[in-house]
Parts: C-alpha cells; structure tokens; sequence
C-alpha cells in the first residue's frame, strides 16, 4: 500500500528506543526542540547527531521538524538528515491553498525558487 511509519516528536516524552526493535518504523522525527536552538546550543546538536547517526545505523530516514533557519538547514545537510520540514520553505498552508497551488502548477517555495540559477 506505500503506507510507512514515522516515530514523531523522538526524543521527548514516551518515545522509547524499544520501540525501533518491536515496531516496524521507517522513520524517526526530530522534535523541533532539538532543532529550535541545533545552531547555538552543543547540547541539542548533540542530541540532533546522534539521533541520524542511529537512524541510518538502523535503517531509518529521519525528519527534522521546526526548522526555519538557513544555520538550522545547513547543520541538518552537514549531518546527513534526509527530510525536513518547517517555515524555512514554508509556512502552514491550509487545504484550500495547496489544492490551489498543485492545480495550477505553482512552486511551492517561491522564496527557494527565485533563489536558484536558471
């Protein structure tokens, strides 16, 4: 069915690492408080890192959520995470907006797009 399991929110609150042994998970993503401060704080680096680092040693993708930063970015693509999501492409957009822009064929980083060479 293409249907895969993501453990959100890893790190914080009842997200044990059994649950990478039992549960068929896919991927994990990091909580944006991790990510919030991954710049400017050792510790949430730390934290960020190591998180990949198991991952892809199990066989994971990892989503980085909350990152709105070109530093946060950077981090992230230093470290090898493979999806991100956030303001930094992107705020929030409702249902009726991204009907809109796959309708009419629009980018959705317009921001990104403009951005890059031709």
């Amino acid at each position: 069915m293409g249907v895969q399991i993501a453990i959100d929110d890893f790190g914080t609150g009842h997200s044990y690492l059994n649950y990478l042994k039992y549960f068929p998970v896919d991927k994990l993503k990091i909580d944006t408080s991790f990510i919030r401060n991954i710049a400017t704080d050792p510790s949430d680096a730390a934290i960020a890192s190591a998180v990949i680092l198991l991952a892809h040693n199990l066989g994971l993708k990892v989503i980085a959520e909350g990152v709105e930063t070109e530093e946060q970015m950077a981090y992230l693509r230093k470290n090898r995470c493979d999806q991100i999501q956030g303001c930094f492409y992107s705020p929030a957009v409702p249902g009726e907006a991204m009907t809109e822009f796959l309708r009419e064929g629009r980018p959705f980083f317009p921001h990104i797009a403009d951005s890059q060479p031709s």
